[in-house]
């Protein structure tokens, strides 16, 4: 049988890192109704969302029936006035003590939130690409996979983005059907072309329509986030089954991070809300594991 590692991430929650983001849900809520979803694992979320001391975080997830996945960590790499390794240093230790194995490294531009782009110099392009891969070596060296996350309003977001880090050097990406689909990359060909550089992936699905006025600076992220731009899996326009069937065709045996980007403007009542759409996205992902299965 075709078994999924399935996970999820408080962003389908609501809960973001961009300051007035929206409404935030308690980490208690959040965690219960991931369980109630049948997930068994989740990301860490932002700062401040699960205690910060190791042992803690862990123990919160362990009392919640979860385990650690690991998490998104926005980093400067591109100015080389800045080294990103000792802040990275001290989130390593937290994901070693928390058991977490995947540090999802975003290009951070130094701008609040993702409603702008910074367009890098061949300086800037240098800097990062040398930065990442020491990055990389420095979370192996703990046991920790560290991978790229191209992602909307930051310094790796569109086609030509992704194909400079693919080109330039050797470090696993973390695929996310969503913000590729926005960048311009179609995630299906990306997982077909380099299925050797696929190292963790974040699965979203997306309205292509608001993603084009995205693209085309109608919308702000955060406004298309608000306008419907994720939807749940199958309910969107990222061909998900393609994607599946993609990546375990070559042997992709890694996690599955469910993610639907949130804005809450209001709390909603228990049993209202973002659960429902984790539950849909959850069994329509298990719905194509069972059609990949072939003896089902």
């Amino acid at each position: 049988m075709t078994t999924l590692k399935i996970a999820g991430a408080p962003i389908t929650w609501g809960v973001c890192e961009v300051p007035g983001w929206g409404a935030q849900l308690p980490v208690e809520r959040v965690l219960r109704e991931m369980r109630q979803v049948g997930l068994t694992a989740t990301e860490f979320g932002p700062e401040g969302f699960l205690p910060v001391d190791p042992a803690d975080r862990a123990a919160v997830l362990h009392d919640n029936g979860l385990v650690a996945v690991g998490g998104f960590v926005p980093v400067v790499l591109h100015r080389p006035d800045h080294d990103p390794l000792p802040a990275l240093q001290t989130e390593l230790e937290a994901f070693v003590a928390a058991g977490a194995g995947v540090v999802v490294l975003s290009a951070d531009s130094g701008l609040s939130g993702y409603d702008e782009r910074v367009e890098l110099d061949e300086a800037g392009w240098t800097t990062l690409l040398a930065n990442l891969v020491r990055l990389r070596d420095a979370a192996a060296a703990v046991g920790v996979l560290a991978v790229l996350h191209p992602h909307v309003g930051t310094l790796v977001e569109s086609k030509d983005d992704v194909e400079r880090v693919l080109a330039g050097c050797d470090v696993g990406l973390c695929l996310d059907s969503g913000h590729l689909l926005i960048g311009g990359t179609d995630p299906v060909a990306l997982a077909q072309a380099h299925p050797e550089r696929i190292r963790h992936v974040h699965l979203k699905d997306v309205d292509a329509a608001t993603a084009q006025r995205v693209r085309d600076g109608e919308l702000t992220y955060y406004q298309a986030v608000q306008e419907g731009l994720y939807r749940p899996l199958g309910q969107g326009d990222v061909d998900v089954s393609a994607l599946l069937a993609s990546l375990l065709g070559a042997g992709y045996d890694g996690w599955f991070v469910l993610e639907q980007d949130t804005v809450l403007q209001l709390l909603p009542g228990d049993g209202e809300g973002p659960v429902a759409d984790a539950m849909a996205s959850a069994e329509h992902l298990r719905r194509l594991a069972l059609a990949e299965d072939p003896h089902a």
